[in-house]
């Protein structure tokens, strides 16, 4: 608490991404604002994470399709302005040039407007569209300590997965400073304690606020730099030997288990975003949406509980593995290892297996889901089959990816 009280600390949320591999959920919005879970933005996993964290003076940069988004934040994440604290999205706003965010480092340069405002000692980073619970309290004191000023949060994965990811080399003698940062390297090295794994970079960073404003400044003028924050801003720190890494196996959030601590998921795909769905309906989750030690926070409007109830020619309601939104309606349906949004109905006979389905879909008498991701407002007609002929499906126009099958926001349902 003292190295707090010492410390004003900005956060920063880079929430500008286009998220094109999840098209089509990201047609109509940026990926932050995509669901998830039934009543969550992903969004609102970084923006707990950090209020829980005790930083409560938070930017949101937003650019790409950001209406949605944009209208999340402002009516879901209100807190007291009488302690000075607040939440607000941050539009690109072309102040140095006639052009938008040229990379994450660049919207950080074209905001810095934001930190000569608040004069912050420290400045937290942090992604907008991964699936985790982080306290980063621990992380900026870690940051303190090590008096580097730059800090990465990383991630322990297996050395063969390390192709796939910013991975970070560190020294043998002092494990926490960075040697060298590796794009997506082929033969990288394990680590000093664990040879069969390597470092990840998460995407989320702590700097000193008078480093990150030099940094990205001098940036702004580089010829040929990609003015990203992982490929060229922590690349210059490290340089530099001003670079520290913090690991996220040393980060303890309260109420978790074994069983979800440390879990971390990139819904940067189709699949990925799927994944981290069945990791939530499973009967013993890997990620658990019960702690409320660690609370994540949304809002999800004026509806009534979810209810289960039989069709009108007998058919009982079947649920199992599944995540209910408040304003469900079973009626005599049949769902299995599924999530199910705000004001989705499943009406009589009609099978939900393995399917992610959004605000106010309804799934017709008889029809049958499988593998599925359905966005908003989509009507499944009765006795339809979805995800049962992919082939089928293709053939209907619909996105068929990694065995599921996707329909946009408000897609019609061909006959």
């Amino acid at each position: 608490m003292a190295l707090r009280a010492r410390k004003k600390v900005l956060a920063i949320v880079l929430a500008g991404g286009e998220g094109k591999r999840l098209m089509p959920l990201t047609a109509d919005r940026a990926k932050p604002a995509v669901p998830f879970a039934g009543i969550y933005r992903l969004i609102d996993f970084a923006l707990s994470n950090v209020v829980n964290s005790g930083y409560l003076q938070v930017v949101v940069l937003t650019q790409y399709k950001s209406h949605s988004l944009d209208r999340h934040v402002t009516q879901t994440w209100r807190m007291s302005t009488m302690l000075g604290n607040y939440v607000t999205p941050v539009p690109a706003q072309q102040r140095v040039g006639k052009h938008w965010y040229l990379g994450s480092a660049d919207a950080i340069y074209q905001s810095l407007n934001l930190i000569r405002d608040d004069r912050p000692d420290i400045v937290v980073v942090v992604g907008a569209d991964h699936v985790y619970r982080m306290d980063f309290d621990q992380m900026v004191k870690a940051h303190i300590r090590s008096g580097a000023a730059c800090t990465v949060a990383a991630i322990r994965q297996p050395i063969e997965m390390a192709d796939q990811f910013g991975v970070i080399d560190v020294h043998p003698e002092e494990p926490t400073r960075i040697r060298e940062f590796l794009e997506k390297p082929k033969d990288p090295v394990g680590l000093p304690d664990s040879p069969g794994e390597v470092l990840a970079s998460m995407g989320n960073y702590v700097f000193d606020a008078d480093a990150l404003v030099e940094a990205v400044t001098r940036d702004s003028s580089e010829i040929g730099s990609k003015h990203d924050m992982g490929g060229d801003i922590v690349p210059s720190f490290v340089r530099r030997q001003q670079a520290a890494v913090y690991d996220f196996k040393d980060n303890d959030v309260a109420g978790s288990t074994d069983r979800d601590r440390g879990y971390w998921r990139d819904v940067g795909t189709l699949g990925s975003y799927y994944a981290a769905h069945m990791d939530v309906v499973s009967p013993l989750p890997v990620f658990n949406l019960y702690n409320f030690d660690w609370p994540i926070y949304t809002s999800y409007g004026p509806q009534p509980p979810a209810k289960l109830v039989q069709g009108g020619g007998g058919e009982k309601a079947r649920v199992d593995e599944a995540v209910l939104s408040p304003g469900v309606v079973v009626t005599g349906g049949k769902v299995k290892r599924s999530v199910l949004s705000p004001a989705v109905r499943v009406d009589a006979g009609a099978e939900v297996t393995g399917a992610v389905l959004m605000n106010g879909v309804h799934v017709g008498a008889g029809a049958v889901v499988r593998n599925a991701i359905i966005d908003k407002h989509v009507v499944i007609p009765p006795g339809a089959e979805l995800g049962v002929d992919l082939e089928a499906d293709k053939a209907r126009g619909f996105v068929v990816e990694d065995g599921l099958v996707v329909l946009g926001k408000d897609h019609p349902f061909p006959g």
